[in-house]
């Protein structure tokens, strides 16, 4: 087989799911829209939530794009073969149309046609739900597998734990799902040998759920009225898999950005093992921490939230890059690879090329000054030993507060004729990582956003709340982001000051005169062009399809959202600011609740 491009392939995948009659809609932000489940867009179904639940979507009910996506539950196992924490989600979803024969023949079809991917059928195994005490075992799926040309003994019948989505919560929309591997030619490991297999002889490719049942309240499962279907196709991981490489980081997507990195270390990158897993570390966070900057509601190091993960992030690459002699300011050198590769899909990056080399070049001089009180804490260490070993414990609080990677604890450790208990390291280490771990997984877990009376009641404040922030500070003003709970709204806005009491007041008092009115809020569904020539706000119009959805306010608020919102203002309550501060440089921030 030919070599295939990330570029070849995003372009196939796209044409071919056209070619199907689904529209192509753009890439949503890597930040979620008023959804406080999670900090990114972790799926390509994520930006779609509110249509997977039963509104119409202005494109129509067959939909296709290529959504970018961080997930960062497992960061510390990035620096093996699979792991990174930014990849993109090839996707295409039936909103109520069609269902398991349509989108099991075209994925058939897409992986095996000569003009698309092209992989021997023989190759392929696939895994459907073996149906338990709640739902039945899907024979639909494994007979229209076998109709498409693949034989019983590579249908694979599994569990729940291996063949299922969802509820993301206790309640909601989930289904059974069927799942693609590649056989690798390996030997079977067992009699039992199947793709739930750790043994490496197969390797996912693409899955297909189906959303056909809703979990209730009493744990039943009944019919969905709208069925849907929600694919997902890792692009990283389907390049390896085409281009017969082991790793994602031998993939067109890196090649730059290591021959860079390379430049910049005078060492290669498969050098030695140790070599390779600090490159491919630098490579996937300064990719990752470039999209998040770069993103069309980009993000600056924080202690919160997005911010905290995207400052330990650049430490972490940072701290790598030491391992490899990485001189200082080169994470920057190294996003300008990975702008230059990414520019024509997200133009974004481009767009905000200024802003990522400077924040970078910033955290990473703020971060090896860290380093500094670091090796003053070492010293502090060396001075109250009693013995010649440094505990594992204390080991782990060098790493955790100041960045010490354990090597580095090492070597300095190593100089003064001192051990370190490495076993006790890996311990405080491993508790650590489970507990972290434990915190995030919910917090981490792809699930339907949060769709109760309150928090569509604060969704539509925030709309009056933007258009108050116009009226009383600045024409100019625009979101950079927001997050809602059922308890309160985080907005935030461009502003390069603090507001006054007096502005606060104002917001407030034109938002509860709004709220008083009982205005309806009206929903239509139009062109770009329409919705501009009407005046609507529209933050990223480069990243809308064709029709977009607006929401009118009378004539006090116009906006392009994709939902939900009350149906009347009076159902809001009364508005009040709790917080105004400032989020980032030239960003402020504002927390209201609705009483």
């Amino acid at each position: 087989m030919e070599k295939i491009t990330s570029e070849n392939l995003r372009e196939k995948f796209l044409r071919f799911m056209e070619s199907k009659g689904h529209k192509i809609i753009p890439s949503a932000s890597l930040i979620p829209e008023n959804d406080p489940t999670v900090l990114f867009t972790t799926a390509g179904m994520h930006p779609l939530v509110p249509y997977l639940l039963g509104q119409k979507h202005p494109e129509g009910t067959r939909l296709t794009d290529v959504q970018k996506c961080v997930r960062t539950g497992d960061i510390d196992e990035v620096g093996d073969d699979s792991h990174c924490t930014f990849f993109e989600m090839l996707g295409n979803w039936s909103l109520g149309d069609y269902f398991k024969k349509e989108a099991i023949s075209w994925s058939f079809e897409f992986l095996t046609s000569p003009q698309y991917l092209g992989i021997d059928k023989n190759r392929l195994a696939v895994s459907v739900f073996a149906g338990d005490e709640t739902a039945p075992r899907d024979e639909e799926s494994a007979k229209l597998w076998e109709e498409a040309g693949i034989p019983k003994e590579r249908i694979f019948f599994l569990p729940r734990k291996n063949n299922w989505w969802g509820p993301a919560g206790l309640t909601g929309p989930c289904g059974p799902d069927t799942e693609m591997f590649i056989d690798r030619g390996y030997e079977k490991c067992s009699e039992t040998c199947s793709p739930a297999c750790d043994c490496g002889k197969y390797i996912e490719i693409w899955n297909d759920v189906f959303m056909q049942y809703f979990k209730n309240a009493e744990g039943k499962y009944e019919p969905l009225k709208q069925k849907n279907v929600d694919t997902g196709m890792g692009l990283d991981r389907t390049l390896c898999i085409l281009n017969g490489v082991k790793s994602v980081y031998d993939t067109d997507l890196f090649e730059t950005a290591k021959a860079k990195t390379e430049e910049l270390t005078g060492k290669k990158y498969d050098e030695s093992d140790e070599v390779k897993r600090a490159f491919r570390i630098i490579l996937d966070h300064v990719r990752t921490a470039t999209f998040m900057i770069g993103d069309q509601k980009g993000i600056t190091p924080s202690n919160v939230d997005q911010g905290y993960v995207l400052r330990r992030i650049i430490r972490r690459a940072v701290r790598f890059g030491r391992n490899i002699s990485l001189p200082q300011g080169s994470l920057s050198k190294i996003a300008e690879c990975f702008i230059e590769k990414y520019k024509n899909i997200y133009p974004e990056l481009a767009e905000n090329r200024e802003k990522i080399i400077s924040e970078l070049d910033k955290e990473e001089l703020k971060f090896s000054k860290a380093l500094v009180g670091g090796l003053k804490e070492f010293e502090k260490v060396i001075a109250h030993l009693d013995g010649d070993t440094i505990d594992g414990k204390t080991a782990f609080h060098l790493y955790d507060t100041f960045g010490f990677p354990v090597e580095i604890t090492k070597e300095l450790a190593a100089e003064k004729g001192i051990k370190v208990d490495e076993k006790g390291f890996a311990a405080a280490l491993e508790e650590h990582q489970q507990n972290s771990k434990a915190g995030s997984e919910q917090r981490f877990k792809c699930g339907l956003a949060d769709t109760e009376a309150q928090t569509v009641n604060l969704h539509t404040a925030t709309h009056l709340l933007h258009a108050a922030l116009k009226k009383v500070l600045s024409a100019d003003v625009n979101q950079r982001g927001s997050n809602i709970t059922a308890e309160r709204l985080r907005f935030d806005f461009n502003f390069p000051r603090p507001m006054t009491k007096e502005e606060i007041a104002e917001v407030e008092k034109l938002v509860n005169e709004v709220i008083a009115k009982k205005i309806d809020v009206t929903r239509e569904e139009m062109t770009v062009a329409e919705a501009k020539a009407q005046g609507a706000v529209g933050l990223f119009d480069s990243k809308y399809g064709e029709r977009v959805t607006v929401y009118t306010i009378g004539d006090f608020s116009k906006e392009i959202c994709g939902g939900p919102h009350a149906k009347n203002t009076g159902d809001l309550g009364k508005f009040v600011i709790t917080k105004e501060q400032s989020s980032s440089s030239g960003v402020r921030r504002i927390k209201a609740e609705l009483h």
